[in-house]
């Protein structure tokens, strides 16, 4: 089922004209996890760690958000409000990129980020599977059954797999540096 579901994605990537969507929907995934590891959400503002997710988006997404001044600013913000500012202000930076180099030329550079990704994260998964089976039979020890343990482990490895593809891509795309060919010739 794994197997079916990479192949589906991988051949998706290959023939879909514009991945923008996908790359959207990549993107906006992202930016929720990471805004959540920082404002839970239903939490209250007191809970909030804004200096240091203000800090993760800045050095590890290259995207400038003043949260915090905004959110003294604001009488009353919700933790979905900030999850929103934070996914039009990455998409905002993703569009500038997009329109420095044009749609045309940057989607196969999408492709092959997807591609790269999915392929060498699902090889890895496949060699954590083969590890895996060598050693589920030793949850027979532990009375539990081997083969529903396999399947409930093998089910976290590909849901990891899924969530680190995400990640990975959002973040060579939103860090990728677009020069031009003067700059090139500069460096």
């Amino acid at each position: 089922d794994q197997r079916k579901v990479i192949y589906q994605q991988r051949n998706d990537i290959l023939e879909a004209q514009t991945l923008a969507s996908q790359i959207a929907s990549l993107r906006e995934s992202t930016m929720n996890d990471v805004v959540r590891t920082f404002v839970p959400a239903d939490s209250v503002e007191e809970q909030w760690d804004l200096p240091g997710l203000e800090k993760v988006l800045r050095e590890e997404w290259h995207v400038e958000l003043p949260l915090a001044a905004e959110v003294e600013k604001s009488a009353s913000i919700t933790d979905e409000e900030i999850v929103e500012k934070v996914t039009q202000a990455a998409d905002a930076v993703f569009n500038e990129k997009v329109e420095r180099v044009g749609l045309e030329q940057f989607t196969p550079f999408m492709r092959m980020i997807l591609l790269q990704s999915i392929d060498s994260h699902w090889r890895e998964h496949l060699a954590a599977l083969d590890y895996l089976r060598q050693g589920i039979h030793l949850r027979g020890y532990a009375q539990k059954n081997p083969k529903q343990e396999y399947k409930r482990e093998a089910f976290e490895l590909f849901s990891q797999l899924l969530d680190v593809v995400k990640m990975e891509v959002t973040r060579v795309l939103m860090t990728v540096r677009i020069q031009t060919q003067e700059q090139v010739a500069q460096a």
